[in-house]
């Protein structure tokens, strides 16, 4: 059982990962993406996106990091599990709840245009999300084993979900003071993934074991399937793996971008702005269920250990009954295709407040709110922004942030020379890699893209 723990705790923290938006080109005026972050931005140029590389996002978001995992001793890497290192040690690197989060967006094909009284662009975007939710409650109970009688471990989660995107936005100034802006989506759903533990329990008291656990997995893949296999002495049959045969389009779904932004005469250095984002949803074709079906649940009372190993209830034929009925827990039951089902999207909300320096209008200050609303895999971050376009063919900024990760270090730089256009940045700056160039911490964050301007 701690080989299968360990291993999902490592998959938690290996999750390749890239962001939605870069949060740092938000006040950047000539980020050609911008309208990414807030629909009603618009740019001065008509644009056309470098094929796979308009727009590359690469990063991964969480609370727990593979330096809270892999410990060095004696100069070799180890596990935490290690029991050269305290328990104190490990627990104290933790969260009470442990979060490995990511967004995948992929501009495929990207085109703005001057057209109808505003700004307009059409894009084609893979997007992806994924999370995973891992409670201290799991590390203790690996780490300490039986020390502690109580473990409560409900909150495991992890869910992932991909599909494709047409996007069609429009931005244009109603009055001198107010612009809007809106974006519709066309979705194009291939997999989505969801399991959890809705309860686990374990109270693991000198006298005896009383366990119980509540949970299922629902998977929205076209050609998905799961495989059982038959247990004779218990007489159930069982999920014991998965296959997916002919991948394929399995849903569709809707989404819109709202935006605004307001530039007050009065405050004529001061510009407000507002976005919603990913407001929709998509309706699988297929809901592959597995579940416990209920509440089952283990006591060890039931058993009686004899040390006379002829006897039926010898320790070692008591010992597997113990162990199977145990597994047994876990153990999900196939309950076929459901039908479809309707799950919305993980909206965002961006609030931003801008600020130019009447001295140097080159120099402005921002300040950006980004909150995910995605229920347990909610999160938020304020970013505080220097941005200059010291020439006319360079502009960026740098920033700092501070939310639900952390504090981080981003900045951007965007090249617009003629109609070359080339930008990176990172909202999460990079600290320190693994030999294999995996973050120890689990915040970091790479946009880079090559577009042409006309």
């Amino acid at each position: 059982m701690k080989k299968q723990l360990i291993a999902a705790s490592v998959a938690l923290l290996a999750i390749s990962a890239t962001a939605q938006n870069t949060r740092s080109g938000y006040f950047v005026d000539n980020y050609t993406y911008r309208f990414d972050l807030n629909p009603a931005f618009g740019l001065d140029k008509n644009f056309v996106a470098t094929p796979g590389l308009g727009n590359l996002n690469v990063a991964l978001n969480g609370n727990i990091g593979l330096n809270d995992v892999f410990y060095n001793v004696n100069g070799k890497t180890t596990t935490f599990l290690n029991p050269n290192i305290s328990a104190a040690t490990v627990m104290n690197n933790l969260n009470d709840n442990n979060r490995v989060g990511s967004d995948i967006k992929i501009t495929v094909l990207a085109g703005g245009f001057k057209a109808w009284g505003g700004y307009n662009t059409v894009a084609v975007n893979a997007r992806a999300s994924l999370g995973v939710k891992v409670p201290k409650s799991l590390f203790s109970l690996m780490k300490e084993g039986v020390s502690n009688q109580e473990y409560d471990i409900t909150d495991i989660r992890a869910f992932g979900t991909a599909y494709a995107e047409l996007a069609f936005n429009h931005s244009r100034d109603i009055t001198k003071e107010w612009r809007v802006g809106a974006a519709m989506k066309f979705l194009i759903g291939g997999a989505n993934v969801d399991a959890r533990m809705n309860n686990a329990r374990l109270n693991l008291a000198p006298d005896g074991w009383h366990i119980i656990a509540d949970g299922h997995m629902n998977a929205n893949i076209k050609g998905f399937t799961y495989k059982t296999k038959y247990d004779e002495d218990y007489d159930r049959t069982y999920v014991d793996g998965m296959d997916v045969d002919n991948t394929g389009v399995n849903g569709f779904g809707l989404a819109w971008d709202l935006g605004v932004v307001y530039s007050p005469e009065a405050l004529p250095d001061w510009k407000f702005s507002f976005a919603m984002l990913d407001l929709g949803f998509i309706h699988w074709s297929n809901n592959v269920e597995a579940s416990t079906n209920g509440v089952k649940e283990f006591v060890t009372n039931d058993y009686t250990f004899n040390a006379d190993e002829d006897m039926p209830n010898g320790f070692d034929n008591e010992w597997d009954r113990v162990k199977d009925d145990f597994t047994a827990l876990y153990e999900l039951e196939d309950n076929g295709d459901l039908g479809g089902q309707t799950r919305a999207l993980g909206a965002t909300m961006n609030v931003g407040v801008e600020y130019t320096l009447p001295m140097y209008k080159a120099l402005k200050f921002g300040l950006l709110n980004t909150t995910r609303i995605q229920g347990a895999f909610s999160w938020t971050d304020f970013r505080l922004s220097a941005n200059i376009a010291p020439a006319k063919v360079i502009d960026g900024g740098i920033n700092f942030a501070a939310g639900t990760f952390g504090c981080s270090f981003g900045w951007l730089v965007n090249l617009h020379a003629g109609a070359f256009n080339m930008f990176a940045g990172m909202d999460h700056t990079m600290g320190k890699l693994c030999k294999q160039g995996v973050p120890l911490s689990s915040n970091a964050q790479i946009n880079f893209g090559i577009n042409w301007l006309f």
